[in-house]
C-alpha cells in the first residue's frame, strides 16, 4: 500500500495490569478494552474449558472452514466465462488522456467524483486536498492538512463539503462555499476518530452520515452534525485498506477490504458481517459494488482482480495474467458493468470485459504506480490517479 511502513501502536496503562506498555485494542461485545499481549494471552487461555488449547481452537476453526467451502462448491456449477460464450465480444476501445491535473507536490492517494460530473477532489501524500474543475483544470479550493499522507477524500453527495483523513487518525469535513478566497481550515470539522490511520470515508446517501475504513481493522459510521459514533463493524483481523457503500438509493450494505486478505459485506443497521469471502493472496486494496449491486470486485496485491456473487455467495471471476507480476491498487466497473477498468503497480490501467475474463486494453500514461481509478458518475469518463503527481482523466 505504501513504500514507508507506519506502525500506530497505542502506549499506556493496561487496562489489567496497569503497566504501561504498547496496547491491543479490541473489543468485547462492542466494549474498547486496551490489553498488553501478556494479558490478552492470559485472557485467551483463560477461557479455555478443560481439554482445549488454541492449536485444537485452531484446527477446529480451520475445519468449519473447509466444511463451509465444500458446501459452497456443491453448488457451483458453471463458470461466467462459460455462460458468456455467445455474448458478443467488446469492439476495440479508443480510450486516451483528455485532461491531466498537475498541482500536487507529491504522490496523490485517493480522489473522488462529485455528483455534478465535473469536479473532482484528489488528496495527497504532501498533505494537501485540492478541489478541481475538471473541464478547465482550475483549481477551485485547496486545503492543507495537518499531517502529511492524506489516504482518503470524499465528495458530499450535494457537493457542498468534502471529507479526508490520513495519518491523522481523524476524517475531518470541510463544507464548500463559491468564495474561492475563503479559509476552509477555519470552517472544519472532525467527524470521525479512529486508533490508527484513516484508509477510506464515504458519505451515505445523505451529507449527515459518513462511514471510514481505519488501519486499526475497523469500520465505523458516524453522524456528521454531532460527530457520534453510530455503528461500528468489528470483524477484519488487520488493517482495512477500502470500502464501498451499495449504490441503490435504499442500500443498508457496504463491503470493506483488508490486509487480512479478506473482503466482508456488512449490514449498516446491525453491524453484523453478513458474508465473508477469503480466496485473494495477499491484501485487498481496494473493493467496489457492480451496478446492481448484486456483485462487487476487488484488487489485490497478488496482482488479480476478482468478481464476488452475492448471491451465490461465491467468487465467479478472475482478472489476471501471467505476465502481470505487480499488484492490483484500484478497481471501477463500467456505468454498464461491462467493462472493469483496474489501476496496477506497474504504471497501467487495464481493461477487462467483466462477462468473458479477457483483457480488451491497456491504457499508458503515469509515471509512477497508479493509486485511484474512478468512472464518472455520467459513465462517459474515468479519473486516474497516481504517485506521479497528477491526476488523468480518459475518456
Amino acid at each position: 500500500m505504501c513504500d514507508q511502513t507506519f506502525m500506530a501502536i497505542t502506549f499506556g496503562p493496561c487496562d489489567s495490569c496497569s503497566k504501561a506498555s504498547p496496547l491491543m485494542n479490541i473489543y468485547i461485545k462492542s466494549d474498547p478494552i486496551n490489553y498488553c499481549s501478556f494479558c490478552m494471552e492470559m485472557m485467551a487461555c483463560q477461557a479455555l474449558q478443560s481439554g482445549e488449547s488454541l492449536a485444537t481452537l485452531k484446527s477446529e476453526s480451520d475445519s468449519l472452514k473447509k466444511k463451509l467451502e465444500e458446501e459452497r462448491a456443491k453448488l457451483h456449477d458453471v463458470e461466467l466465462n462459460q455462460v458468456a460464450e455467445k455474448v458478443e465480444l467488446v469492439s476495440a476501445l479508443s480510450i486516451r488522456t483528455r485532461r491531466v491535473l498537475k498541482g500536487h507536490g507529491n504522490k496523490v492517494l485517493c480522489m473522488d467524483w462529485c455528483k455534478d460530473k465535473r469536479r473532482l477532489v484528489s488528496s495527497s501524500q504532501d498533505g494537501k486536498v485540492i478541489v478541481w474543475d475538471g473541464y478547465t483544470l482550475n483549481k477551485e479550493h485547496a486545503v492543507t492538512m495537518p499531517c502529511t499522507w492524506v489516504m482518503a477524500c470524499a465528495y458530499a453527495p450535494s457537493g457542498c463539503a468534502v471529507a479526508c483523513g490520513g495519518l491523522d487518525n481523524k476524517c475531518s469535513v470541510y463544507p464548500l462555499s463559491l468564495d474561492k478566497n475563503e479559509n476552509l481550515a477555519a470552517k472544519k470539522k472532525s467527524v470521525a476518530m479512529h486508533t490508527n490511520y484513516l484508509s477510506g470515508c464515504s458519505f451515505t446517501n445523505s451529507d449527515m452520515q459518513l462511514l471510514t475504513s481505519s488501519g486499526d481493522g475497523t469500520c465505523a459510521l458516524w453522524d456528521v452534525e454531532s460527530g457520534q459514533l453510530l455503528q461500528s463493524f468489528h470483524g477484519h483481523t488487520a488493517d482495512v485498506l477500502s470500502l464501498n457503500l451499495a449504490p441503490s438509493e435504499t442500500g443498508n450494505t457496504f463491503v470493506s477490504g483488508g490486509c487480512d486478505k479478506k473482503a466482508n459485506v456488512w449490514d449498516m443497521r446491525s453491524g453484523q458481517n453478513v458474508q465473508s469471502f477469503e480466496t485473494h493472496d495477499s491484501d485487498i486494496n481496494c473493493v467496489k459494488y457492480y451496478p446492481t449491486g448484486d456483485a462487487f470486485a476487488s484488487a489485490s496485491d497478488d496482482g488479480t482482480c476478482r468478481l464476488y456473487d452475492l448471491r451465490a455467495d461465491r467468487e465467479v471471476a478472475v482478472y489476471q495474467k501471467d505476465s502481470i507480476i505487480f499488484g492490483a491498487s484500484s478497481v471501477d466497473f463500467s456505468l454498464s458493468g461491462r467493462l472493469l477498468f483496474a489501476g496496477y503497480n506497474d504504471y497501467t490501467i487495464n481493461v477487462w470485459d467483466v462477462l468473458k475474463g479477457n483483457r480488451i486494453s491497456i491504457l499508458f500514461g503515469h509515471e509512477n504506480r497508479v493509486s485511484c481509478v474512478k468512472v464518472s458518475p455520467d459513465g462517459t469518463s474515468f479519473a486516474s490517479a497516481s504517485w506521479d503527481t497528477s491526476l488523468r482523466i480518459w475518456a
